[in-house]
């Protein structure tokens, strides 16, 4: 079943090329059911990049889903303004209304105290709203390390490196989100920081759903299934990564080729894509068992829940 976006997104064309269903939304009018309603505030500096990725994922499922774009008051460099005055919302915009899923992704200001960020106190807003205007929130990287600051006022800890590379996790506890999933499976991550699981296990109402020895903790869900923590980056592409590396490098930062990406840890060959599988699967499983199966039908009765 398709996503519903509009068609001049950039993303429309470039997914409906990957014989992706994408449906407008005069086709989509013409359907009797209620497609599910997810919001993406994409604090990424690449967005269109960024919808691309989360699309994919979003597509693959047999629901109608009607994704919409948000954004915070930060001018972007790295995206025309013309693009998010034409597909992106405010939050002034969508504070009446009541979503089913939410993808809060990452942002590259994890070297900065969050209350230092620029829209902190926009965010902390979105996030207390998202409890009674939303079913299930996924945060993604910085974004997981925000929400789990802000709702369980869990720090962030500096790296002495960069962690960077695909690691492997294992699966602690089998939920229906980790449902259909091999023992363990590869992530991407790219950061400087992290959450400690002696920080996360002081909350009991929080749960370590999959743990790697190397790149710590993956994945944290709140045991109602409403807030979903993932500290890596299951949405990358396969050249992701070797796109920042090689940006980095062009640049003369200090960066060491991502671990376990290129065969050989060698640069010149092409990157394995190892996690396209538990990628799709993970949020296939969100939407499903996390999203449609517990949200409203009457999506304003979100707002009791709470």
């Amino acid at each position: 079943m398709p996503i519903k976006i509009p068609e001049e997104l950039p993303a429309y064309q470039i997914l409906e090329n990957e014989n992706i269903f994408v449906m407008s939304q005069t086709r989509a009018e013409h359907q009797d059911i209620r497609p599910l309603r997810v919001l993406i505030l994409n604090l990424m500096p690449k967005k269109i990049e960024t919808e691309c990725q989360l699309m994919r994922l979003l597509s693959n499922s047999p629901l109608q889903i009607d994704v919409e774009l948000l954004q915070v008051s930060h001018i972007s460099k790295n995206t025309a303004q013309s693009h998010m005055q034409a597909f992106y919302k405010t939050f002034p915009e969508v504070q009446d209304g009541y979503y089913d899923g939410m993808i809060i992704t990452g942002a590259p200001v994890e070297h900065i105290p969050f209350e230092s960020v620029d829209y902190w106190q926009e965010l902390c807003e979105i996030m207390d709203w998202s409890k009674k205007h939303v079913y299930s929130t996924l945060h993604i990287c910085w974004g997981a390390q925000a929400g789990l600051y802000h709702h369980y006022q869990i720090p962030k800890h500096l790296l002495d490196k960069k962690l960077f590379g695909v690691f492997m996790h294992k699966v602690e506890i089998e939920t229906p989100l980790l449902r259909g999933f091999d023992d363990v499976f590869p992530v991407p991550h790219s950061r400087h920081t992290e959450n400690r699981r002696e920080d996360i296990e002081k909350h009991p109402e929080l749960q370590i759903l999959a743990y790697s020895p190397l790149s710590g903790v993956l994945l944290v869900q709140s045991r109602d299934g409403r807030q979903i923590f993932i500290t890596g980056h299951a949405e990358y592409e396969r050249d992701t990564l070797k796109e920042e590396y090689f940006r980095d490098v062009r640049k003369g930062l200090p960066i060491e080729v991502p671990q376990n990406y290129f065969p050989g840890d060698n640069p010149n060959y092409e990157p394995v894509f190892s996690w396209r599988c538990h990628a799709n699967l993970l949020y296939s499983n969100w939407l499903n068992y996390c999203v449609y199966q517990q949200t409203p039908f009457k999506a304003e009765d979100i707002e009791n829940l709470s």
